[in-house]
């Protein structure tokens, strides 16, 4: 099949999913993630309309970010490590992997040499999972009241991976859970617009269970 053709699907399932959930597919940003696609397949994928799109390393994404509109949403969706963060703010309009303060407030300090404002998401490693990056939900709370100061650094959500698991519904407790703090966080006064949860294997079943971003890439290019 097409590039055309899988993202027609995708969009079909993230639009049947955003119904479910008692939201619309205008209300749901699909990231592609083009990681391991060429300059043609990111220009193709463009010309059916998409602007967002997602990277995880500075170094494979450079030739892309030459290459390709201006008009391009690039989004951060990888570790970002404080000595990267340099090459990554000129071009990545949002950072979907913050997870600690150190990192904050690096990106804040850049941030405020240029006097221009970063978003990002705060990255919470919902199962616990030793091999990925990511805050405890338990720490969310404090961490947002420690950032909240910085300046030219705005938080505007949340963002998790969760295990990668053949029956994408074994994870939907995590999804929930995810909800729940990113809905109880807005409740307690925090102003968060995004919750980036779901990939290729699971975004369905994340969509129903309230992301508002999902990061797409294998479906796609496959």
């Amino acid at each position: 099949m097409s590039i055309a053709a899988n993202l027609k699907y995708v969009q079909e399932k993230i639009s049947a999913a955003a119904v479910k959930a008692g939201k619309s597919a205008a209300d749901i940003t699909l990231v592609v993630v083009s990681k391991e696609a060429t300059v043609e397949q990111v220009m193709e994928t463009y010309d059916c309309g998409i602007r967002n799109f997602g990277e995880n390393r500075f170094q494979k994404a450079r030739e892309k970010l030459s290459a390709t509109p201006l008009d391009i949403k690039w989004h951060f969706i990888g570790h970002l490590q404080t000595n990267k963060v340099k090459d990554v703010l000129p071009r990545f309009s949002l950072i979907h992997s913050l997870d600690s303060y150190k990192l904050a407030r690096e990106i804040s300090r850049l941030a405020t040499k240029k006097e221009e404002e970063i978003e990002t998401l705060v990255q919470i490693n919902i199962a616990g999972e030793k091999s990925k990056h990511g805050l405890s939900p338990g720490e969310v709370k404090d961490f947002l009241e420690a950032v909240r100061e910085l300046p030219f650094l705005k938080v505007t959500g949340l963002m998790t991976m969760a295990p990668f698991v053949p029956d994408p519904e074994e994870i939907r407790p995590y999804f929930r859970e995810m909800s729940v703090i990113f809905k109880t966080l807005k409740v307690s006064g925090v102003s968060l617009n995004y919750l980036s949860m779901g990939m290729s294997n699971d975004f369905v079943v994340a969509l129903e269970e309230g992301a508002n971003i999902v990061r797409i890439g294998s479906l796609i290019f496959k």
